[in-house]
């Protein structure tokens, strides 16, 4: 993931003497181990923003200064809108930090590191079929697992096509774009979110490179049909490479549906990718991508390398990454074993279809499935009711002043009128938890039934104007109204992973 940011112009830069006050006099210049942070003309000072200061400053001075501006973040356990793990036990939290100087790429120096995914094979092996020639990689996110699972199909074509449904994540977009790869949908409908197997199929041709299947939606947490597709393939003897997208399902599936087949037991399916940061149950960023046998890798494809003391095989969009996360990776598999991880999916589905059960009870009309068929997360919105002046943008508001981070979204294009609201089940979100988020998602709903239409008028304004406010805008000035995406043509959102 790259953050665009503008380089603000002299110009535009505030001269930090303009903003000097008169008052007593100033702190001494002492800035020795003595020093206290709060007594150091550093405390009095306006943090640098724009260019690198001349001097130095204490350690000590530093880290509080920054630790400070950090606690205005929101707490991550309350963000519900995301998949990311937010908690791992304090023993590989130690190990990780003291592996941070650790390059994974440099197997001559730690050769230790090249042994550590190697229970992958094993915890997949049952649910997953693994054939004997599987290949395996690691990566950093969504779009470097497109990248390594999906566009090998790419070399193999000329005038390439993917066929994908229209709410995938944003990375599929990208990936389609900057490979110059056309994008063939399936859309949704007011009652269908997932793909359409017949549909997808149909859209096959000569120049088709693959079809794109979720074990998990972004928005809805579902599973799509891929073995109705495969069925498909093989009924009609096409010859369509079929790659899993199972970035957030791919740790769930295997231990709460362990007979749905979507994997490698399917023969059209030639690779699968999985993020280990989501229900991996390692922080970000780290994930895999598995192919059926060498041959859906081409060696074309890959670059053999021995400049860092090593013979090693290199097919990656970078080379240098951090071991830490890998290592977090290998030490929950061996923590939790296959029971480890059966119990954590199987409390999380619980709390999950506990959750859908309130919900329903207070009149949500709930998008997502239950008992497994899906991930553990609820998507939900509002019922349809014309005398309601407020909508799910307007809880969602209300749910973040008392601290959580329930996201409200526009769905994806041909079902773009649908609003709803997703909470997703991560490790640390305990029953406990999911009575507190209930009870002010209660009051939350008594407080905007009590305005009037004036009211909720001004109120959408003061969500319009907290959203605007400068602290909150995150988009470079020079890309604003990019209308190549589908966002961008049709409103939909894209949803945070």
């Amino acid at each position: 993931m790259v953050h665009l940011a503008a380089v603000k112009k002299d110009d535009e830069v505030v001269d930090h003497l303009a903003r000097q006050v008169e008052s007593i006099g100033g702190p001494p210049d002492e800035n020795d181990y003595y020093t206290n942070v709060y007594g150091s003309h550093f405390a009095a000072d306006h943090m640098p923003q724009h260019e690198m200061p001349e001097r130095e400053m204490p350690r000590q001075v530093a880290a509080r200064l920054i630790k400070d501006e950090l606690s205005l973040d929101g707490n991550p356990k309350l963000n519900l809108a995301s998949f990311v793990t937010t908690y791992m036990e304090e023993e590989i939290e130690q190990i990780m930090t003291d592996s941070f100087s650790k390059n994974f790429i440099d197997y001559e120096e730690y050769p230790p590191l090249r042994r550590d995914p190697e229970p992958l094979r094993e915890h997949d092996r049952p649910p997953l079929q693994l054939p004997h020639r599987s290949q395996r990689g690691k990566c950093h996110g969504y779009f470097h697992h497109w990248f390594l699972g999906g566009h090998h199909a790419w070399y193999l074509g000329h005038e390439e096509a993917l066929a994908k449904q229209a709410a995938v994540q944003v990375c599929w977009e990208k990936a389609a774009r900057y490979f110059d790869i056309e994008e063939r949908y399936v859309y949704c409908t007011d009652s269908r979110y997932v793909i359409d197997p017949k549909q997808a199929v149909d859209l096959i041709d000569e120049n088709t490179i693959g079809i794109c299947a979720i074990i998990g939606t972004t928005y809805t947490g579902e599973y799509e049909d891929v073995k109705g597709i495969n069925d498909l393939l093989v009924e009609r003897n096409i010859d369509c490479p079929i790659h899993v997208d199972a970035a957030s399902g791919g740790f769930v599936a295997p231990f709460t549906v362990p007979d749905l087949e979507w994997d490698f037991r399917l023969e059209k399916v030639v690779s699968i990718n999985v993020s280990g940061h989501k229900y991996g149950l390692v922080y970000p960023g780290v994930g895999w991508v598995i192919w059926r046998s060498p041959e859906y890798l081409p060696q074309e494809l890959v670059f053999n390398i021995n400049y860092l003391g090593a013979d090693q095989a290199s097919f990656t969009l970078n080379f240098s990454k951090g071991a830490a996360h890998v290592i977090g990776q290998y030490y929950q598999l061996i923590r939790l074993g296959k029971h480890g991880y059966r119990s954590i999916m199987v409390n999380l589905t619980r709390i999950a279809d506990y959750l859908t059960q309130e919900l329903e009870k207070l009149g949500m009309i709930i998008m997502s499935q239950s008992k497994g068929k899906g991930l553990p997360l609820v998507a939900f919105r509002l019922p349809p009711n014309n005398n309601r002046v407020f909508d799910e943008f307007a809880v969602a508001h209300q749910l973040r002043e008392r601290g959580w981070v329930v996201p409200a979204y526009t769905m994806a294009p041909h079902s773009e009128k649908l609003q709803l609201m997703r909470i997703v089940i991560r490790e640390d979100f305990s029953m406990n938890r999911c009575d507190s988020l209930l009870t002010d998602i209660k009051l939350a709903l008594q407080t905007l039934e009590s305005m009037d239409e004036g009211m909720i008028a001004k109120y959408k304004a003061h969500i319009q104007s907290h959203r605007a406010h400068p602290r909150n805008k995150r988009t470079h000035h020079a890309y604003h109204g990019e209308k190549h995406s589908l966002q961008g043509k049709t409103g939909k959102t894209h949803g945070v992973c």
